[in-house]
C-alpha cells in the first residue's frame, strides 16, 4: 500500500505517546504529593487539633472568640458556650467561632 511520511510518524509516535504521557504526568503527580505533605496534611493535622480543643472546653477555661473577644467560660452547652467577658456581663458564643482555648490555669504571668 501507499504510505505517506506523515501516516508512517503517526502510527509510531502513537506507541511512544503513551509513554511520553506517563512521563508528563511523573512531575504533576511528584508535585501533588509535596502538597499534600507539606500544605494540605499539616491544615488537617491542626483542624483536628482545634476540634478536640473545642470539644474539651469546660468552665472555667479562658477563650478567644472569633471577634477577639477574650473571656472566661461560665457554662457550657452543647453548640454553644457562655463566655464571661467582663464582671456581670455574659455574652452566648457558638462553639465553632471559638478561636482559641486556655485550660484553666494554663496562663503563667507575664513577668515569670
Amino acid at each position: 500500500m501507499f504510505e505517506t511520511p506523515a501516516y508512517a510518524q503517526a502510527t509510531g509516535a502513537a506507541g511512544a505517546g503513551s509513554a511520553a504521557f506517563f512521563v508528563q504526568m511523573v512531575p504533576l503527580l511528584l508535585i501533588f504529593v509535596i502538597f499534600w505533605f507539606l500544605l494540605i496534611r499539616p491544615q488537617q493535622k491542626r483542624m483536628k487539633e482545634h476540634q478536640a480543643k473545642l470539644a474539651a472546653v469546660k468552665k472555667g477555661d479562658t477563650v478567644v472568640t472569633g471577634g477577639g473577644l477574650v473571656g472566661k467560660v461560665t457554662k457550657v452547652e452543647d453548640h454553644h458556650v457562655e463566655v464571661e467577658l467582663a464582671p456581670q456581663m455574659r455574652v452566648r458564643a457558638v462553639k465553632s467561632t471559638l478561636t482559641d482555648v486556655q485550660p484553666l490555669g494554663g496562663s503563667k504571668p507575664a513577668n515569670d
